[in-house]
């Protein structure tokens, strides 16, 4: 039977995120993108309401056999919203992973970079056009290493897959018809697999995920220090999602009581912050007046000038930086 118009844009409406009107007009790595994404961020969602005709048209030039024949040389048109796409879900994919995954040792030379050309490669596949996976995948691996160990090498990362993604486009070749349940198997698979990372995230690290996340603002803003109203408009649109949490579960975003509870969610030690806290001699519980205080005798006590062992100078390095690294955490405007 010929796909509805009609029942598209149903599915559209009830189950669109989702993406359940691509499941029905056999869009699977559409649908598996919108499953991801939730809709593409929502934007994707809120856009197709005047893409889905020409879906449905597509869709039915596929049933009665009259799919488009292209030449072999012939290349799908450099469209600026889906490169757009495939930055963005590749640094989504990226900074998932960078949540969930980042204690494999090999974490930035293959799991970092093989996730964002994960993301990138899925835009690339949705509707008509595919790209070559291999190249793809090649330049996520010289990039990241290229910018190893960086905080923020996905977004590069992620811009440098699109390009190539973007150079190496072409259209799918046909495709026989496959029955409703072996394919939505295959999506239900590769779903868990993708949504695992974001699983553990939520579930097992929580307050790593809201320190990481404070940790990538921060030093995402700090680029934008010398054009102070660049970094508050910076500032106001990557907090807009926590200021609307706070106003769907009853607080305001000046309420000082929201404030607090998200320093009590980033309140744990990373991993770092600990080992600095072990070469400073102190408890988790240590104030900043205790770290500053400890920090001034044990600089006292490993300076070269004062100290001729020969393990002195690497000693008070290491003590200067763990007092840096706690200094940080300290900082008054950390949550703000």
């Amino acid at each position: 039977m010929p796909k509805s118009v009609i029942v598209a844009y149903a599915l559209w409406a009830l189950g669109g995120p989702l993406g359940l009107h691509h499941i029905y007009l056999e869009r699977d790595s559409h649908a598996l993108l919108w499953m991801l994404t939730l809709g593409g961020f929502g934007l994707g969602w809120v856009r197709e309401f005047i893409r889905i005709p020409s879906y449905v048209a597509e869709a039915n030039r596929d049933l009665e056999g009259r799919k488009r024949h292209y030449p072999p040389q012939a290349l799908p048109p450099l469209g600026p919203v889906r490169f757009a796409g495939q930055v963005c879900v590749g640094i989504y994919f990226g900074a998932v992973a960078l949540l969930g995954l980042n204690t494999f040792s090999f974490f930035y030379s293959a799991v970092l970079p093989l996730s964002v050309g994960a993301g990138v490669q899925l835009v690339s596949t949705a509707g008509q056009q595919t790209s070559d996976v291999k190249k793809t995948l090649t330049t996520c691996l010289i990039t990241s290493t290229i910018l190893y160990g960086s905080k923020l090498s996905l977004v590069p990362i992620s811009v440098a897959a699109s390009v190539t993604a973007a150079q190496n486009r072409r259209y799918k070749s046909a495709r026989a018809k496959q029955d409703l349940v072996p394919r939505l198997y295959r999506l239900g698979l590769v779903w868990l697999a993708l949504s695992a990372p974001v699983g553990y995230s939520i579930f097992h690290n929580t307050t790593a995920t809201l320190y990481y996340l404070s940790d990538c603002l921060s030093a995402f803003l700090e680029m934008f220090w010398f054009i102070p109203w660049l970094r508050n408009v910076l500032e106001y649109i990557l907090l807009l999602p926590y200021r609307v949490l706070c106003a769907l579960t009853g607080g305001g975003y000046y309420d000082e009581t929201w404030r607090k509870v998200l320093e009590i969610l980033l309140r744990e030690y990373t991993e770092k912050e600990r080992e600095a806290l072990k070469i400073l001699l102190l408890k988790e519980e240590a104030t900043l007046e205790d770290i500053t205080q400890r920090y001034r005798e044990l600089a006292k006590t490993w300076h070269p000038d004062h100290n001729p062992s020969e393990e002195a100078e690497a000693m008070f390095v290491k003590v200067h930086d763990a007092y840096q690294l706690l200094l940080r955490r300290h900082r008054p405007n950390r949550f703000k």
